[in-house]
């Protein structure tokens, strides 16, 4: 049986609003909060919401027979619990259905898998901790900003514990091979990957609404054809989406709503189902293994990383950025650390992109700066102020050497805490399920031998 696995991705930035070079030092505010609401609002009303909702009726309409994968930044849930509460609402009714796996990722749709394992493996536990506390799910599926992932990466989420992991399926790295199939990691061979059909992605994504495509109109009895057509081996579709596609790149007008409220109806008309990605994982056995020397991605024709680190000023950037990782990471103040997960965030570095032709058309439609160039010096103007403020509490004359030695200690601390906790929570029980009973008998016993006082004669 063919299986059709739908992805949902949800993510936005905190943008910066415009700094200046005699802001640094003088303004730790760095966010435009106009824009953010603008923008998480419309984007909620026209996409979020209506096709939230619909994912929700085809929940009921079909029941357990449909099921999707949702992946959701922090920065993005922090802003619609800010400005869109009631969407959190819904997700949270979806999440009760039983038929949506949240997947994890990085907390702010981070290069930091490029960039710092240490502050990777940060990133992951926070987000997938936030996921637990709002849905009461903790995410057993990985899938890294934009679908970053190499062998490296493969050796990290096996180390944190994901059997399952979710990319792209780049033709550099599949060459002949089709991308709807299981496959596993040749670094990591315990480690599935669900690779993501380019092609039949991008005939809703892309081409659903254009008049001049020769298979326009798409209909969903006519797309599920084209799904049983495929070989009888290939048994996984993996469909991944920005949530935004609908509704706003793919305007209600268009029928996108109607069109997916009918698929679950066609594919079971033909023997397809829906399926988390760990059901299909769990059900397909492996075809093979693939080897991801270098880094790939889902952006640009490329499928590669140079979207965030094609040019020397991004380089620039990202590497400013996670020079001071270690003495942010060391430091209590919580909003230094909140601007320090703000200014991860692949968005800010996307917009310096210097590329041309159609993905340089993609990075200026996206970015709300001038030039790469306006973007550039408003990010490292920022990034200048937060790293004064960092050097406040940990002045560069500490040298790396002395703040490993602080963080060694800080670490064994807390080990040495966990293992109070665990002493503690021990002794807890101990005490909880200690049987009263038995202890009772010896206390009759104790009173029975008791010799009974005398009143002293007056």
């Amino acid at each position: 049986m063919k299986n059709v696995c739908l992805y949902f991705k949800i993510h936005q930035p905190f943008r910066l609003k415009r700094y200046r070079f005699f802001d640094i030092g003088n303004d730790h505010y760095y966010y435009d909060d106009f824009t953010n609401d603008e923008i998480i609002t419309r984007l909620a009303e026209q996409s979020y919401i209506p096709m939230a909702k619909t994912l929700l009726d085809m929940i009921r309409e079909n029941g357990k027979d449909f099921r999707f994968a949702l992946s959701i930044t922090g920065t993005a849930i922090e802003q619609l619990q800010l400005y869109v509460p009631e969407f959190i609402g819904i997700l949270k009714e979806l999440a009760d259905t039983g038929c949506v796996e949240f997947l994890s990722e990085t907390y702010s749709h981070s290069l930091a898998s490029l960039e710092d394992t240490e502050e990777f493996v940060r990133e992951v536990k926070r987000h997938d901790d936030l996921i637990l506390s709002l849905f009461g799910v903790k995410p057993k599926v990985f899938t890294n900003t934009e679908l970053i992932f190499d062998d490296e990466t493969a050796l990290m989420i096996s180390s944190m514990g994901f059997k399952t992991a979710l990319t792209e399926g780049a033709k550099h790295i599949l060459g002949w091979k089709s991308p709807d199939y299981v496959y596993c990691s040749a670094a990591s061979p315990k480690l599935k990957l669900l690779l993501t059909n380019d092609k039949l992605t991008e005939d809703i994504s892309i081409r659903f609404a254009r008049t001049d495509w020769d298979r326009y109109p798409l209909t969903a009895d006519k797309y599920m054809d084209w799904i049983a057509a495929l070989p009888q081996e290939e048994q996984v579709v993996n469909l991944y989406f920005p949530m935004d596609t609908f509704g706003t790149f793919l305007p209600k007008s268009t029928g996108i709503f109607d069109f997916i409220y009918a698929l679950p109806r066609f594919a079971k008309e033909r023997g397809i189902a829906f399926a988390t990605p760990s059901e299909a994982a769990a059900r397909i056995k492996p075809a093979g293994e693939l080897s991801v020397p270098y880094p790939l991605s889902g952006t640009d024709e490329a499928r590669d990383v140079s979207a965030w680190k094609g040019n020397a000023i991004q380089r620039e950037a990202l590497h400013k950025l996670y020079s001071v990782s270690e003495r942010v990471n060391l430091c209590s103040d919580r909003r230094l650390k909140q601007d320090w997960e703000y200014l991860q965030s692949s968005d800010h570095f996307y917009y310096m992109s210097t590329k041309n032709l159609a993905d340089g058309a993609a990075h200026s439609s996206f970015s709300p700066y001038d030039s790469p160039f306006s973007a550039f010096t408003n990010y490292m103007n920022v990034l200048a102020d937060f790293i004064v403020r960092v050097q406040e509490q940990f002045p560069e004359e500490i040298e790396n050497e002395e703040l490993n030695s602080l963080l060694l200690t800080i670490r064994n601390q807390s080990a040495e805490i966990d293992e109070l906790n665990k002493e503690v929570k021990n002794l807890r029980n101990n005490i909880l399920n200690y049987d009263e009973d038995d202890k009772r008998p010896a206390a009759k016993e104790k009173l029975k031998n008791r010799k009974p006082k005398t009143k002293s004669n007056p």
